[in-house]
């Protein structure tokens, strides 16, 4: 019995050893590990990406700039020209303080019968750039005590809003998920579930491209009188997607009328765009097939046959859709219990 004992316990630790190496082992690339080699490449591509990315925009975007470079060379010659009473450092002087101007956003044209930026629909509208990460940088706080509470107002504001979209994500979820179930009950039997999903995402990507780029294009293509259709829907991209370059802002042309009341509506298409984007990402996130992201992440090199791991690191959790792909709860086999059979000890035994 002892002997036995000890060699079910030599089994068992065996087997123990060899999970432990099992699951110690990593997917290799030529002889590093797979996530590590992809991430390489992926650092290679994106910095080739941005290579391409700058030879694109220079050959776009230089020669109009050496055009208007020449341009305003001549037309300040002309000018000096026109007016000899005007010396070149005069007017030097004067243009300096016409582009610090206009840097503050403070406009020299028609300057008296214009808004102020800093009145309370402009702050408002600036207050949202900032806790929604845009910030376009059309005006930005000039004194000490401004910066610092942009500052403790950006790191309290945009936790908040995030928050906030999230919440607003989760219920509209609801809805999204209800549509895939009827997508389910429809389709189910002709498609496979990943199909399913994949109409899914283009259904969900197709209102929100519709309702949130190219309608509101349309509507600020009509209030803005300087903007073509092309530009509203650059502004709408830019500002939904964060990257707010500020070179279009809308309710800044001269003129404009209730431009406090207008960016304050502007705001509230932000936030309602912003979130159906997060909305967006976590449909298309909640397809593990179109995740690629996992193959970049340490975790997706450990070689290991427990399914509980393999579905935690393939992203395979509870999702939205659970309800739709939860599989059949499994059936409870009943055993009939045996009453244990006696057992005699040594001291039994002749």
């Amino acid at each position: 019995m002892a002997q036995n004992g000890v060699m079910l316990g030599s089994t068992i630790l065996l087997l123990g050893t060899e999970k432990v190496v099992q699951c110690a082992h990593y997917r290799q690339l030529f002889g590093i590990r797979r996530s590590n080699f992809l991430l390489g490449l992926l650092i290679l591509m994106l910095f080739s990406y941005l290579c391409f990315g700058a030879f694109m925009f220079c050959s776009f975007e230089r020669p109009g700039e050496l055009e208007m470079r020449r341009a305003l060379k001549s037309f300040r010659a002309a000018f000096l020209r026109e007016h000899p009473c005007l010396t070149d450092e005069a007017l030097e002087n004067f243009i300096v303080e016409i582009v610090k101007a206009h840097e503050n956003r403070v406009s020299p044209i028609k300057n008296v019968t214009n808004d102020p930026n800093w009145s309370f629909g402009h702050s408002f509208f600036f207050s949202s750039t900032i806790i929604t990460t845009i910030g376009y940088g059309n005006i930005t706080p000039l004194s000490t005590g401004g910066k610092i509470f942009c500052i403790v107002y950006g790191l309290i504001g945009i936790p908040l809003t995030l928050i906030l979209l999230s919440a607003f994500v989760e219920r509209l979820l609801i809805p999204i998920t209800y549509l895939l179930q009827f997508l389910n009950s429809k389709l189910g039997h002709l498609y496979q579930a990943f199909n399913i999903r994949v109409l899914h995402l283009v259904i969900v990507g197709f209102l929100v491209v519709v309702l949130f780029f190219l309608v509101p294009a349309g509507i600020f293509s009509y209030l803005e009188p300087e903007w073509d259709y092309v530009d509203s829907l650059y502004y709408c991209f830019i500002s939904l997607t964060t990257i707010g370059l500020g070179d279009y802002t809308p309710g800044d042309s001269y003129n404009q009328p209730y431009r406090p009341l207008y960016k304050v509506a502007v705001v509230g298409y932000l936030l309602i765009g912003l979130t159906s984007m997060m909305l967006l990402l976590n449909v298309l996130y909640d397809i593990p097939q179109l995740n690629i992201g996992i193959f970049f992440l340490l975790k997706s090199d450990e070689m290991t046959n427990d399914p509980e791991k393999v579905r935690l690191h393939h992203g395979l959790g509870p999702k939205y859709t659970q309800q739709v792909d939860e599989p059949a709860p499994p059936s409870i086999r009943h055993i009939k219990a045996h009453p244990p059979l006696s057992s005699s000890s040594p001291e039994d035994n002749p």
